[in-house]
């Protein structure tokens, strides 16, 4: 070929490439850049003539150089790899990325083509656990339906690490932890799709192709531990091809990752997406079906926790009602299932039949039950809950309802009107850990609301001043401009009910004053009876001073 014919071809080539990427660069054997053409300054803050000469490490963010170091070890000659999005180091506090495809070309001295693309930042640098991988899965199986691309999810064990790393000591432990993350990263789809499940078991989701056997290998060699110290790794794959629901996807998604938690690839892993599908769908039907009897026949209990009065040298104020399936387990997962199955406005119903019950029984008490942000948007539940009250006319007046943020409100205006018709019922309405959700200040805008429990992250912080004590000073300055009780949760220490005291906060709760019990007690165990009493504030509830 000619010289005029080797610059057209040549000329061609770079002409693909681009239509293809924003940035060429080649990486020599040595690490260093030894080529670099392309939009360079643009993509990166850098002109691509002060890119050659330095070392790949400089040119990626800190937070990525684990994952682009596996993604370049763990190529062979003639092998593809990527594309993944990483993160460029910063120049000028900009944050810049890039999806990143590397080729080794044959016979090239070592040398590893990559080429970079504008991309959106990553959100996550790091592994995602079982929550996070359960939405980052559903996502890509939506998208890559529309784009044809076959994808699975990969289940990994790596046995022995945990002997391993009491072995190592903690610096290198972490290195090797790290280098793991990395190299299960580059082995994920896009660098985003990889979890730590726990107890050495981890899973990914990747392009279909190689066997779970060779990813096993792979990652083995990636990781480089000595073979003395007898690490093992396995795989198995489940295909994502199939045609599902995203709902179907999702319980699929959490069916297969919950059996591998619990039993590892010893447990009968289903081969494609629509078994994955067939199982979940009888282990929900079993689950609805135990769950729906458990509340069909009030199979649960009720444990009361004391709620204190601030100003009144806490005395009790009323008690929160907490439900209980079997032991004293949280039922929070029990709850989440309820949500998710539809079942929890029958169990809200159901629980606040009991505490109705519980009333009438104990003219004395006044309770709190929670009720689920899905439950409040239910006229049926407004209406069942008027009908229990006027049957149980001794209960009137000393029922409180906690609006949990477990379930997001979607229609608040909605919720609202619900809401002032329950108050009329002479129902007192708390709305529950406040900060924790995004979703709480519009909440507390929107919703007519009598009281505002603080969320505990905020509480356990507040003795050591700071921003926590600022923000719970302002919030309680808030809600008395609007007329709006407060009360703060975990409250476990006296400094710390020293603390809420100090910021004005109305009542406390945690077990500073006592533990849920199954019997409600008059009196709160610790309290502090040194102090004294204070006035009645303006806004007070009527009827619950």
């Amino acid at each position: 070929m000619g010289t005029r014919a080797l610059a057209v071809a040549s000329h061609r080539l770079l002409g693909f490439a681009f239509a293809n990427a924003d940035l060429l660069l080649e990486i020599a054997a040595d690490g260093q850049i030894a080529f670099a053409i392309g939009a360079s300054e643009a993509l990166s803050g850098s002109r691509e003539t002060a890119l050659v000469g330095r070392a790949w490490r400089d040119f990626i963010d800190a937070r990525d150089r684990t994952m682009v170091q596996a993604l370049l070890d763990g190529l062979t000659e003639g092998k593809r790899g990527g594309p993944l999005v990483v993160t460029l180091a910063s120049k000028g506090g900009v944050e810049r990325a890039a999806a990143m495809s590397v080729f080794r070309l044959p016979g090239n001295d070592g040398a590893i083509s990559c080429t970079f693309s504008r991309a959106a930042p990553s959100a996550s640098h790091g592994l995602h656990d079982k929550a996070g991988l359960e939405a980052v899965t559903a996502a890509l199986f939506e998208t890559n339906k529309a784009t044809g691309l076959e994808m699975e999810l990969a289940f990994i064990e790596m046995g022995g690490l945990t002997s391993l790393r009491k072995v190592l000591g903690p610096e290198a432990a972490k290195d090797m932890e790290l280098r793991l993350a990395g190299a299960l990263r580059a082995q994920s789809h896009g660098g985003g799709a990889a979890a730590d499940l726990g107890g050495d078991r981890y899973a990914l989701v990747r392009h279909t192709g190689e066997s779970g056997e060779a990813l096993a290998q792979r990652l083995l060699h990636l990781l480089a531990v000595d073979p003395a110290h007898g690490v093992e790794a396995m795989a198995k794959t489940l295909s994502l091809k199939g045609e599902a629901s995203p709902a179907q996807v999702l319980r699929a998604l959490r069916y297969s990752l919950d059996n591998f938690i619990k039993d590892g690839l010893d447990a009968a892993a289903p081969a494609s997406l629509n078994e994955a599908v067939s199982r979940s769908v009888r282990r929900t039907l079993v689950e609805v079906g135990a769950l729906g009897q458990a509340v069909a026949d009030r199979n649960f209990r009720l444990v009361y926790q004391p709620v204190v009065d601030l100003k009144k040298s806490c005395a009790v104020h009323h008690h929160e009602v907490l439900v209980r399936f079997g032991d004293n387990a949280s039922p929070f997962p029990m709850i989440r299932m309820a949500e998710e199955l539809d079942l929890i406005e029958p169990l809200d119903i159901a629980v606040i039949e009991r505490t109705i019950a519980k009333l009438v029984a104990e003219p004395t008490l006044k309770l709190a039950a929670n009720i689920s942000g899905r439950t409040i948007t239910s006229s049926a539940f407004v209406e069942a809950v008027r009908t229990l009250l006027a049957d149980n006319t001794k209960a009137q007046g000393r029922l409180l309802l906690e609006l949990t943020e477990s379930a997001a409100i979607e229609d608040l205006a909605l919720a609202d009107r619900h809401l002032q018709a329950l108050r009329a019922e002479g129902i007192l309405i708390c709305l529950d850990d406040f900060g924790a959700g995004a979703a709480s200040l519009a909440y507390l805008q929107q919703l007519s609301l009598d009281i505002v429990k603080i969320d505990g992250r905020y509480i356990r912080e507040l003795q050591h001043g700071g921003r926590e004590s600022t923000f719970i000073r302002h919030l309680v300055t808030m809600c008395a401009e609007l007329g709006v009780r407060t009360l703060a949760e975990m409250v476990e220490t006296p400094q710390a009910e020293e603390a809420v005291r100090r910021a004005g906060v109305d009542y406390a709760q945690g077990w500073l004053y006592g533990a849920p019990m199954d019997v409600a007690a008059t009196t709160a165990g610790l309290a502090n009876t040194n102090v004294k009493p204070a006035a009645r504030r303006v806004g007070a509830v009527d009827g619950w001073g």
